[in-house]
């Protein structure tokens, strides 16, 4: 299969060099996933339009098996919305399907300007700019960031995303953690560092494995104390707080102190892509330097136009959040009540404790083909070993109704797997 080089195959072998097994390598490293059981299986699924979290599973059967899905992150369902449906379809039908390429070559659609201005104004700033993703958003900037700033050093919770953590390593600079929104850690690193260092502090705003929340205003501070720029990573609250969507930074009244706001198109939103929100002067440095924007082709204008409708829906709509927000306090209380192991959360985010990685997935496999309830096992190194779990993200569309019947499955697999219950609430 490999294009080794090997005496048994007729090639030359150079210098006596053993023969490299490539696919023994490939078996090894995926038979470790199997042997600590975070192996992850992407199951085959079709959402139905209209009626989410209703959808058809197509994995390990004849045909399509009707489930509900607890696990997404479009937690407002904005990507079933008749309104972003008809602006994408609108926008296929007038634009075409891509974009034509980078924005230097392509040129800039009009859809992509004025997405951009929607969200500079959702965060109040000046400028945004698209990527891709959130990943790349995020690897992109601060990236750039640090190797713009001489001998820059990023300060970094310990909790932070794996596109944080990718662009502070790309960036090539110091980096500092802090234990997890622990200010008198992050103040003891910033205080070490010389005055005149260049100095950024990058943090989420909710911890979407665990769903708690920065103290923005404390890290703020700390920042104007020590001179050091702030980065948010606003991905799983834009949308979903504030009087328009602006995340937690707006929902605290925190944005207009914090340097460089990012997001993602993809989770509350309801389609696909990544922004950052700052000052013009950022937005034109990661624009001209950063080569995960310069050398990526655009988003497609249909894309585009269907979370430019998302957006300003959510800008005027709060019924949407606020329905989310009640089915997520709903089934934390149903979970609680059921003596069911729901770790704290003051968010959205549902995590249910299991602290293994063969039980999460054998528990997942079982809601699947059995109760026809899908949510996926959270793994390392998603999350640290021994705090393996399942995580919920009940949405507008989910009912009081579903709620019960998964909270009935989930005790009865429980019982079935020999585990312990807390005494009901």
């Amino acid at each position: 299969m490999w294009a080794a080089y090997s005496a048994a195959d007729g090639r030359r072998n150079p210098a006596g060099s053993p023969h490299v097994n490539y696919d023994q390598i490939f078996d090894e490293a995926i038979g470790r996933l199997h042997a600590e059981g975070r192996y992850r299986v992407f199951i085959d699924i079709m959402r139905n339009k209209g009626a989410f979290p209703n959808a058809r599973c197509f994995h390990g059967h004849n045909g399509p098996k009707p489930i509900t899905v607890w696990c997404s992150n479009d937690y407002l369902a904005m990507g079933q919305h008749p309104k972003v449906i008809e602006a994408m379809e609108n926008a296929l039908h007038d634009v075409g399907a891509g974009s034509g390429g980078t924005r230097n070559i392509g040129g800039n659609t009009h859809l992509h300007v004025e997405l951009e201005h929607e969200l500079a104004d959702l965060h109040g700033k000046d400028g945004a700019l698209l990527f891709t993703s959130g990943y790349v958003s995020n690897d992109a900037t601060l990236s750039t960031l640090a190797k713009l700033l001489p001998g820059c050093v990023i300060f970094s919770d310990e909790l932070n995303h794996a596109s944080m953590i990718a662009g502070i390593r790309n960036s090539g600079c110091e980096k500092r953690v802090f234990r997890h929104n622990d200010l008198e850690h992050l103040e003891e690193l910033l205080a070490a560092e010389d005055v005149d260092t260049p100095k950024l502090i990058a943090f989420e705003s909710v911890y979407s494995m665990d769903g708690d929340v920065a103290p923005i205003h404390a890290i703020c501070d700390l920042a104007e104390k020590y001179n050091a720029l702030t980065y948010i990573d606003e991905v799983h609250a834009v949308g979903m707080y504030g009087a328009h969507g602006g995340g937690i930074s707006e929902r605290d009244e925190a944005a207009h102190r914090i340097d460089i706001i990012e997001g993602t198109l993809g989770k509350a939103f309801g389609v696909m892509g990544g922004y950052i929100a700052a000052d013009t002067r950022v937005i034109d440095c990661i624009r001209s330097y950063a080569p995960g924007f310069i050398f990526t082709t655009s988003l497609s204008p249909v894309l585009v136009a269907g979370v430019l409708a998302a957006v300003k829906h959510l800008k005027a709509s709060s019924e949407e959040r606020d329905a989310q927000q009640a089915a997520a306090a709903s089934l934390k209380e149903k979970m609680r009540t059921a003596g069911l192991p729901v770790m704290d959360s003051t968010t959205h985010i549902v995590p249910l404790m299991v602290g293994d990685p063969v039980r999460a997935k054998k528990i997942s496999d079982i809601l699947l083909a059995e109760y026809g309830v899908y949510v996926q096992p959270i793994n390392f190194p998603t999350v640290p070993r021994g705090t393996e779990r399942l995580r919920f993200t009940p949405g507008p569309a989910h009912t009081g109704e579903m709620m019960d019947d998964l909270v009935t499955a989930l005790v009865e697999v429980w019982d079935r797997m020999d585990m312990e219950l807390r005494e009901a609430a």
